[in-house]
């Protein structure tokens, strides 16, 4: 099996050929290919171009326990750059054209930027109607509610950008809080589908800091999908403005919100190295 590893801001996956693994892969031989003692090591698996009827290019996207991922927009951000390195994108000198990638989250639009440096993707409309997300109970926008951790109440914000996320916030946040809290939200009953989670800090109306716990892969230097989904809901609370940065771990991503909570998100990519794995 060939691959080519990525990371955005630390949060690294692996993008594999089609025809080059199993199709649809085989949960277990994800598990081991992207462990980091075992195999070649990573957040999870880029598993394209895959043919679509809806866009330019499909995408399947696996975390490293063997589950498919609606959308990531790291993992996103990533595939555009190895569209581009593979030479398969529009060129305008430093650019590219706009092109589309369907995933099983929806379909989104992305540019490339900066010889493959940067990357812009327009990530759709965040919505916190419990019935997309999904969310128990009947059907609300599920903005400020209350969950109990561990004695302490905690106010959140449920949201799907694509996949379900549920967003707490936080007078203070680390690394800890998101590795204790994380799977206790992730598993919580209320989402069906279980949830990435977030841990939020707004620092200012333009600049917010979040931890992150991704489902099916578990603490996270970085993410494209969370960063979207907590300054989603710092805005639909009022407490940030339309441009916010967001500092995570791993570095930093810039957020866009435009009418009716339609994203975009640009942020760095980086190349790592190519390798043979047998599996």
């Amino acid at each position: 099996m060939h691959f080519t590893k990525y990371h955005g801001l630390g949060n690294d996956y692996l993008v594999i050929e089609p025809g080059d693994f199993s199709n649809p892969p085989d949960p277990a031989q994800i598990r081991k290919v992207c462990d980091r003692h075992y195999g070649a090591g990573s957040d999870g698996i880029l598993l394209g171009p895959q043919p679509s009827e809806k866009a330019d290019f499909g995408l399947r996207i696996y975390n490293p326990d063997g589950s498919m991922a609606e959308k990531s927009g790291n993992g996103l951000r990533i595939f555009s750059r190895y569209l581009w390195d593979q030479g398969l994108l529009k060129r305008q000198g430093e650019s590219s054209q706009p092109f589309t990638v369907e995933t099983p989250g929806g379909v989104v639009r992305s540019q490339v930027f900066d010889n493959g440096r940067m990357v812009r993707i327009e990530m759709g409309q965040a919505s916190f109607d419990s019935q997309i997300i999904p969310v128990s109970g009947p059907r609300r926008e599920v903005v400020d509610e209350l969950i109990s951790l561990e004695g302490t109440i905690y106010h959140y914000c449920a949201v799907s950008m694509g996949n379900p996320h549920c967003v707490l916030l936080c007078s203070e946040v680390s690394p800890a809080m998101a590795t204790r809290l994380g799977p206790l939200v992730e598993n919580e009953p209320r989402f069906p589908r279980r949830t990435n989670v977030q841990f939020l800090k707004v620092l200012d109306r333009e600049n917010i800091e979040i931890e992150i716990w991704e489902r099916g892969a578990g603490y996270t230097l970085a993410s494209g999908s969370s960063s979207r989904a907590a300054t989603a809901a710092a805005y639909r609370l009022g407490l940030v403005g339309e441009r916010v940065t967001v500092h995570m771990p791993g570095g930093e991503l810039s957020i866009e919100i435009a009418p009716e909570l339609w994203i975009t998100m640009t942020g760095p990519v980086e190349k790592v190295f190519e390798g043979q794995m047998e599996i």
